[in-house]
């Protein structure tokens, strides 16, 4: 029987996001899964940050706790979904499978994965009205809100269009609201985004 494990050798993750690290084989019917390790070396040390064997998952490192799992749904399928990345997170990862064959002899083979964490500047932010029309009567309560894109924290800027096509500056954060309009506030609204 013949077994192999196969992965990517790299893969980039974004910070704050969720990352799978595959790692799969093709099920050889004399071979049963015995143990499934992921260990990880990176800046923080090393060690085993999870195990699955006859007793279920076990996380081992604390840091990971609650951020990961292996899918349980397809057999041969072991890959590493970590949740909610953190710029630590980046190292080099192993994944560890050992079968027991019929004569009960034990065949052992890993992969190995670099991951780097990612930081992603900001989109181009779109502009979402609390109302569908943006015609409004006068003395009416109205907002605009700004939403982008990309790592933590952003941050956001509203300007007016004013004479000869100067920017106003007018407020941060990303909520731009009239409490009660007045004619003068009719205009050409924008907003900016932006992160470190």
């Amino acid at each position: 029987a013949f077994l192999e494990l196969s992965g990517p050798s790299e893969i980039k993750g974004v910070w704050k996001d969720s990352v799978t690290l595959p790692c799969a084989y093709v099920p050889v019917e004399d071979l049963v899964q015995q143990t499934l390790t992921w260990n990880v070396v990176h800046d923080k040390g090393s060690g085993a940050i999870i195990r699955r064997d006859d007793s279920g998952d076990q996380v081992l490192l604390s840091e990971y706790r609650d951020r990961v799992r292996i899918p349980k749904a397809a057999p041969g399928n072991v890959s590493l979904l970590i949740l909610s990345l953190e710029i630590s997170d980046k190292g080099t990862y192993t994944c560890q499978v050992t079968w027991r064959d019929s004569n009960n002899s034990l065949i052992a083979k890993e992969i190995t994965t670099t991951l780097d964490v990612v930081k992603v500047a900001a989109t181009k932010p779109i502009i979402r009205a609390a109302e569908p029309g943006l015609t409004l009567p006068a003395g009416a309560s109205t907002s605009l809100s700004c939403e982008a894109g990309g790592s933590p924290p952003i941050s956001y800027r509203w300007f007016r269009r004013g004479p000869a096509g100067t920017a106003e500056p007018l407020s941060s954060g990303a909520e731009l609201a009239w409490p009660s309009l007045r004619p003068s506030d009719s205009g050409t609204y924008f907003c900016e985004a932006h992160n470190r």
